[in-house]
């Protein structure tokens, strides 16, 4: 397993219980309790980032979160490769997944490893952060100054962001659909509760004057199998006409001697 994948979801786990990550934590957990809830199947999986319970509103039966390091929960969990699950083809009902993509050594692959297992109509739930942002321009400020030798993180450095448009595009390529998508956490990048709080007034504002600029977006996709219409040949029997009698009328009969 790759020890950079290993240290960047560790990085990230361990940012959740930050005054931001918590912040970040509440905001989702709505989203995934609310989402999750109206789903119904027999098989799910997190994907990922188990500090973060995105089934525990899911009334599908069997839930399992996959990890890439040792974790504890209320659900079983499972250490696997996200370019590699341990599961057959059209097997899963729901997969959630928590800022996967951001953390995948390679995320479209991941993406294509998600399309295979879903049956058909199956969703994946997707939550991401948004580089045009303010937590997304810090995250670009940072990594300038770490260039220059200089220390001025927010988010782990390992976090890789991906572009809510380009994951759409992603999926479209995947036959999937967009069933719904939006974004949130509007507040800026500040590591103190006093701030946060103070802020809090940004979300209502966020999402009424500049929705598109929110921290994270959130994504519900469904898998769409495209089938074959067979249709057979069409051969068209050509039909004998009965044979029309010859009519006789009374002007073109002549009278024999």
């Amino acid at each position: 397993m790759d020890t950079q994948i290993i240290e960047s979801s560790s990085d990230l786990n361990d940012w959740l219980s930050t005054p931001a990550g918590a912040y970040l934590r509440e905001w989702e957990s709505r989203q995934f309790d609310k989402v999750v809830a109206d789903i119904f199947g027999y098989h799910a999986l997190q994907l990922g980032l188990s500090t973060l319970p995105a089934l525990q509103s899911s009334r599908i039966r069997h839930c399992w979160v996959s990890e890439n390091q040792s974790t504890s929960g209320p659900l079983p969990a499972l250490f696997t490769e996200d370019v590699a699950l341990p599961f057959s083809d059209q097997s899963l009902d729901l997969v959630v997944m928590p800022h996967t993509l951001e953390l995948s050594r390679d995320s479209h692959s991941c993406l294509r490893e998600v399309e295979r297992v879903l049956v058909p109509d199956g969703r994946v739930v997707i939550s991401g952060f948004n580089p045009v942002s303010l937590w997304g321009m810090r995250q670009q400020r940072a990594r300038l100054y770490a260039r220059l030798g200089w220390q001025d993180d927010f988010l782990p450095a390992q976090v890789d962001f991906l572009a809510s448009w380009r994951l759409r595009d992603w999926l479209r390529l995947l036959s999937f659909d967009i069933e719904q998508g939006g974004f949130g956490a509007y507040r800026p990048s500040v590591q103190s509760d006093k701030w946060l709080h103070r802020f809090a007034w940004m979300d209502k504002a966020g999402d009424r004057w500049w929705p598109i600029l929110g921290s994270v977006y959130f994504l519900v996709a469904v898998k769409r199998v495209r089938g074959m219409h067979l249709i057979s040949a069409n051969w068209k029997k050509v039909s004998r006409k009965p044979a029309v009698s010859a009519v006789t009328t009374a002007n073109s009969q002549k009278k024999q001697p």
